[in-house]
């Protein structure tokens, strides 16, 4: 299963007005959102949350890179 972990330090950091902070969660929530319906799932792994996708193909069609080890990212194919 293909999965990256959530780490949020700071979305809002660089903001400088209260409207700018909501039109930053909002933008984030669309694509939570999206994402959901997408099949993506939260986990929560050794205290970490990690976002999951159990086909790999469209994980990678987002253009997210897996943090699995290399060992768990090798596909089988069978000719």
């Amino acid at each position: 299963m293909s999965y990256f972990t959530w780490k949020e330090e700071g979305l809002t950091n660089d903001c400088e007005t209260l409207d700018s902070m909501a039109a930053r969660f909002e933008e984030s929530a669309r694509l939570m959102r999206k994402m959901s319906a997408e099949g993506f799932k939260v986990e929560k792994k050794n205290k970490r949350q990690i976002i999951t996708h159990i086909d790999s193909q469209i994980f990678n069609d987002w253009g997210f890179i897996s943090e699995e080890p290399p060992y768990q990212q090798l596909t089988l194919v069978l000719e």
